[in-house]
């Protein structure tokens, strides 16, 4: 499980350090079929790295509208989220965690990762809080149905924000 998931993460990195989103807007008017799985796997391989999946959004936004971008938006950041998911999971098996975890700084082993309160709140954190929450979720194994629910109910709500603020925006613009 190691080797790929390390095969995986080198991948997206490059993918990441590569990425063009004029190039991929080309893409996508040309390959009208191919570019919603395109989309979801840039999401996945941009949802593992530090790089913000948005300018993703937005670019389906104006090739196929609002609620695409929300649809594909929603797909490709939860498949990322599980990606997340995993590794944190490796993580937590490789670093054999359950017996290091009284030893956490800042009493971090007392946080209540299983909640869907705190799944749900910590994903609004900006910055680093979606990826926290996976890995976290992954290392202290939460149980497969409240991670996949919390997390499918945020990004729902991001996707919609993101994509009608683009839109608004996008709006203001064409006036």
């Amino acid at each position: 499980m190691i080797v790929p998931m390390v095969i995986f993460l080198i991948f997206a990195i490059v993918f990441a350090f590569h990425f063009d989103t004029e190039k991929m807007s080309e893409f996508l008017q040309k390959n009208e079929n191919t570019g919603f799985l395109v989309c979801v796997i840039a999401y996945i391989l941009l949802g593992v790295t530090l790089i913000p999946s948005e300018p993703i959004t937005l670019m389906v936004l104006a090739w196929k509208g609002p609620l695409i971008a929300v649809l594909l938006a929603v797909i490709g950041n939860t498949l990322a989220a599980f990606a997340e998911l995993l590794i944190g999971g490796s993580i937590g098996d490789i670093s054999n965690f359950e017996q290091k975890k009284e030893k956490l700084p800042f009493h971090l082993e007392k946080l209540p990762i299983n909640s869907p309160i705190f799944l749900l709140l910590a994903r609004m954190l900006p910055g680093f809080g979606p990826k926290f929450v996976s890995l976290a979720s992954g290392i202290f194994h939460v149980p497969l149905f409240t991670y996949l629910w919390t997390t499918l109910a945020a990004n729902i709500v991001g996707a919609i924000f993101v994509v009608f603020g683009g839109y608004g925006l996008i709006s203001l613009i064409k006036k």
